[in-house]
């Protein structure tokens, strides 16, 4: 069979021939021997120069190029990349998991030439969808209504050339995957932008919360419903898709005149101030929380990285089978398959968890170079991705001609390059990840990055975050250091106050904590947001997050400044005569029907005529005797007018009023543990 396919006398299918029972060495043999001995020749070559590709990994790699010959015919420089994604597709689908070193034969058969320099060099490139069109950004969420689904094309088609690709894809789940189909689901048949009042209230309704998941202490996983945090950034885009309409018609009234209706979103509802101000607040108490405990993540990451480098090391001079020990760890040396003959593999004696100390030891040392680099610099996470070997440039003072070692921040977000100025210990870290990635010929291998927010590939260039994965080099992607934080940071023992969980961090919160330290530590603001890359100053300020203890230390430098400008006689120390004076003040505002309230030093200015002075505090105990003042005071009166006391009514009348404004207020005084009724609030319709 073998020696037949060879010869070309037929061509099976690739289902056939993943499916069969061919011995994986008897094919490519044959393949050398009749149809192509120079190609495969130059193939065991290629696997031979990189001493990480194992013999099974060679041998997949020399059986799948044998599959493809006898599937399609000709020889190995015939083959395209189309014939490799047809057979790990037809894998895929048969197997349902990959059998290994599929990105390894991609790579092997690009670098024999064989694809041509067009071709793109990883398998991942090839894989990739890029941009997608804004007839498939749409059609992707399955709109029923064919006109509706028509305009929300012809209006991203508007959009596309005044956004990036990353906000195009998000205005199209906005407007089609919260909007639009969530109104097809609840109201089937809907088929205009002219919706009821119920209707858009309710689909507002819905909108407030959203679908979360989370994991009981028993380990099971509950769907709960969780307020959504961006509401009102998801009504923007809706009302600006009806003003858009509604100013596009008054130009082609043609084409937008009919889409013109009333917006269900009002100016009112996305009023963000308040969302800003939460927002403001959430951000700056978890950089409160994280600030003060960075030394302990940094610490942790050294420490791990340094521990797997010592059990790398000891498993690497130990033999297969043998007890070594280092990092005050102790494991026995596992002697891998074929498969995997280039990992050094471990057991612990005391669980016999089996561990592959390059993965442990590779992850550490970029979890470490992920946290100093982004602590030094606090930069984003995508500028860290796509820092490279020339970022590192040289800069000479004009006047003492000192060099300054500089890193430059290519233009990410905002589009503006900026220098960093790089400190000894930033400058070991960046030197230390150098020296690894180094290859055999001393330099950086470039590898093309992906851009995330635009889905396209950038060209090779020789990043910084890179590293040996399926027989080539690939760079370190935006999720795989998220990965790598979250890991490392599960190693600490710090808790989060809010979760109750791990302590998390994020590559931003770096950043946060970065400009927070600066500005903090005295840095002017307006060279904090030259550092950041910032636009407006007010964006850098929001990232600063005001502690306490800084209100509080500005607050006593400004009492001490009130103190300096006051007299200096005024803090000296009392005498005992004054002390005495001020503490018999307290003693004489003892009244029998309460306590007076005047001030120290100050004289009484109602000659000690308690009951009609404002500042009594009348003391509830003492109501019976206010009543017996009040009663007495109504009998004087009685006999003065009987008498003809003219002038002695006057007076007895402005007690009696101050009487009775004590017991009024003794009255409205609420009784300790006794129930206040706060009445019924009366509902009134201009509110609504």
């Amino acid at each position: 069979m073998n020696v037949a396919l060879a010869a070309d006398l037929f061509r099976p299918s690739l289902t056939w021939l993943v499916t069969s029972s061919l011995r994986r060495g008897a094919l490519p043999r044959a393949m050398v021997e009749y149809r192509d001995s120079v190609g495969f020749a130059r193939l065991r070559e290629r696997c031979g120069e990189d001493t990480s590709v194992s013999t099974t990994s060679a041998t997949r790699v020399a059986y799948r190029t044998a599959q493809i010959l006898a599937a399609k015919g000709g020889v190995i420089s015939d083959i395209t990349p189309g014939d490799v994604l047809e057979l790990l597709e037809v894998e895929a689908e048969l197997r349902g998991t990959s059998v290994g070193a599929t990105h390894l034969f991609n790579r092997v058969l690009h670098d024999l030439g064989v694809f041509g320099d067009p071709a793109p060099a990883t398998l991942r490139e090839l894989r990739s969808a890029g941009q997608r069109t804004p007839e498939e950004l749409i059609d992707r969420y399955g709109v029923a209504c064919r006109p509706i689904r028509d305009l929300f094309v012809d209006y991203l088609r508007e959009c596309q050339p005044a956004l990036d690709y990353n906000s195009l894809e998000a205005l199209s789940y906005y407007l089609v995957k919260l909007f639009w189909s969530d109104l097809e689901r609840h109201h089937p048949g809907i088929d205009s932008l002219h919706l009821p009042t119920e209707v858009a209230d309710a689909w507002k309704q819905r909108l407030r919360t959203v679908d979360k998941t989370v994991r009981t202490p028993d380990g099971r996983r509950i769907t709960t419903q969780a307020p959504r945090i961006n509401y009102c950034e998801c009504l923007t885009p809706v009302r600006a898709f009806y003003l858009d309409l509604a100013h596009w018609a008054v130009e082609e009234p043609s084409r937008w005149a009919r889409w013109v209706t009333p917006c269900p979103v009002g100016s009112e509802e996305i009023n963000r101030k308040k969302d800003k101000r939460r927002r403001k607040s959430r951000m700056d108490a978890r950089t409160r929380e994280r600030l003060p405990v960075l030394p302990v993540p940094v610490r942790s990451v050294d420490r791990r990285r340094k521990d797997a480098a010592a059990l790398l090391l000891a498993a690497r001079d130990s033999a297969p089978g043998e007890t070594f020990s280092a990092a005050g760890q102790t494991l026995v040396r596992v002697t891998p398959g074929r498969s995997a003959a280039a990992k050094i593999l471990a057991e612990d004696p005391a669980t016999g968890q089996r561990r592959d100390l390059g993965r442990e030891e590779d992850h550490a040392f970029w979890a470490f170079a992920v946290v100093e680099v982004l602590r030094a610099t606090g930069i984003r996470v995508e500028e860290l991705t796509q820092l490279f070997h020339h970022s590192l440039i040289q800069y000479r003072l004009p006047t003492t001609g000192e060099l300054i070692p500089l890193l430059q921040i290519i233009p990410s977000k905002t589009d503006i390059e900026r220098l960093l100025v790089v400190r000894p210990e930033l400058a070991d870290v960046l030197s230390t990840i150098i020296c690894r990635i180094r290859d055999t010929n001393g330099k950086v291998p470039r590898v093309p990055a992906y851009d995330h927010y635009e889905r396209t590939w950038l060209p090779p260039s020789p990043l910084l975050f890179q590293r040996h994965r399926g027989g080539e080099y690939r760079a370190i992607s935006s999720g795989a250091i998220r990965k790598l934080l979250t890991t490392a940071l599960a190693h600490t023992g710090l808790a989060d106050s809010v979760t109750v969980g791990p302590l998390h961090f994020t590559p931003h919160d770096f950043r946060r904590v970065f400009i927070t330290d600066a500005v903090l530590s005295g840095l002017p603001p307006h060279i904090a947001q030259v550092i950041a890359g910032h636009q407006d100053i007010n964006v850098t300020l929001g990232y600063k997050a005001m502690y306490p203890d800084e209100a509080v230390q500005a607050h006593l430098a400004f009492l001490a400044r009130r103190r300096a400008m006051r007299p200096s006689d005024e803090y000296r120390v009392p005498t005992d005569e004054e002390w005495t004076e001020f503490l018999g003040h307290f003693e004489r505002r003892k009244v029998c029907t309460g306590t007076c309230g005047r001030s120290f030093g100050t004289p009484c200015i109602h000659e000690h005529a308690c009951v009609r002075c404002p500042m009594l505090w009348s003391d509830p105990a003492q109501r019976d005797r206010l009543v017996e003042i009040r009663d007495d005071l109504i009998a004087r009166i009685a006999e003065a007018e009987r008498e003809g006391w003219l002038g002695e009514v006057e007076g007895l009348r402005v007690s009696l009023a101050g009487a009775k404004d004590k017991l009024t207020q003794i009255d409205r005084r609420p009784h300790k543990g006794a129930d206040v009724d706060l009445g019924m609030p009366t509902i009134r319709n201009e509110d609504f």
